[in-house]
């Protein structure tokens, strides 16, 4: 079978029933998107894996493949996986406002991806800086939270790390600002995701003025992608911004050729400047 870029975005729930099917011992999926090659599916269910293994195989191999299907031909599938303890770390910083007593912004982005990820994670890290920056320089009256996480790819696993040390953060935040895939990255289309109308209708005016572009609005109460989703479901108040990209998910995800620097800059500065407004209102 094949995942197309829809079932990569979707982590390969497309999957689900067949991995849960007992009538299948495994399976083996090709992924087949814009860019030729392997183009890798979170493993959204790491904490709690489930079902009958996926081998994800690169495009070229899609021809052959079909041939031996064809053909009905024997193959062997051999599925060896351990688990080992490891450590990975996600990024925090605070930074203090005038009035400690006051429920802080959090501005959250993933650190990890597959291979190299320079659009996909680049864009949203250097939002997430440009943002620490500017409230820091703000010496505003509301404190603020950065959290960069790790395990974006296993199932969000860093910020459900996060969230389990903080367990009441994600209602009594002020708001959540999303940084999510893709910002900026070259012939990329981005996307909002928000709570409610209000916090929505003021990243949208911070985009206009830095002359940043959001070509779709998620319609509102949808689940959101992304760790806006854990936000979603904790009952949260967020705005999230995140978008496509040619080379999501591929080895190809490099600078320059995915970037668009000047897109960047202009996200940055939106969402500085929407981050700084929240911890300067009582």
């Amino acid at each position: 079978m094949t995942i197309d870029s829809g079932g990569i975005g979707t982590e390969g729930r497309g999957l689900d029933a067949l991995r849960r099917n007992d009538a299948h011992r495994a399976i083996v999926a090709v992924t087949v998107t814009e860019t030729p090659g392997l183009t890798l599916s979170n493993a959204g269910a790491f904490a709690n894996p489930y079902g009958v293994p996926v081998l994800q195989v690169a495009s070229e191999h899609q021809a052959r493949l079909a041939e031996l299907a064809a053909a009905r031909a024997r193959v062997s599938f051999v599925a060896a996986a351990s688990r080992n303890p490891s450590e990975a770390m996600n990024v925090v910083v605070n930074v203090a406002g005038r009035r400690a007593d006051l429920p802080p912004l959090v501005v959250m982005t993933p650190r990890s991806g597959w291979w190299q990820c320079a659009a996909e994670r680049g864009g949203g890290l250097a939002c997430w800086m440009e943002s620490i920056r500017a409230v820091n320089a703000a010496k505003a009256v509301r404190p603020a939270i950065f959290i960069a996480s790790s395990g974006h790819e296993f199932g969000h696993y860093g910020l459900d790390a996060f969230l389990k040390a903080h367990p009441t953060l994600i209602k009594e935040a002020a708001a959540w600002i999303h940084l999510g895939a893709n910002i900026g990255a070259a012939g990329g289309q981005m996307r909002l995701q928000a709570s409610d109308d209000e916090i929505e209708g003021r990243m949208v005016r911070a985009l206009e003025e830095a002359s940043a572009t959001v070509r779709q609005r998620v319609p509102r109460g949808t689940v959101p992608a992304g760790e806006a989703r854990n936000i979603h479901v904790g009952g949260g108040r967020y705005v999230s911004l995140l978008g496509s990209g040619r080379f999501f998910h591929t080895q190809q995800d490099r600078w320059p050729v995915a970037v668009d620097a000047d897109a960047v800059t202009r996200y940055g500065q939106a969402v500085a400047s929407l981050a700084v407004a929240i911890v300067s209102q009582v």
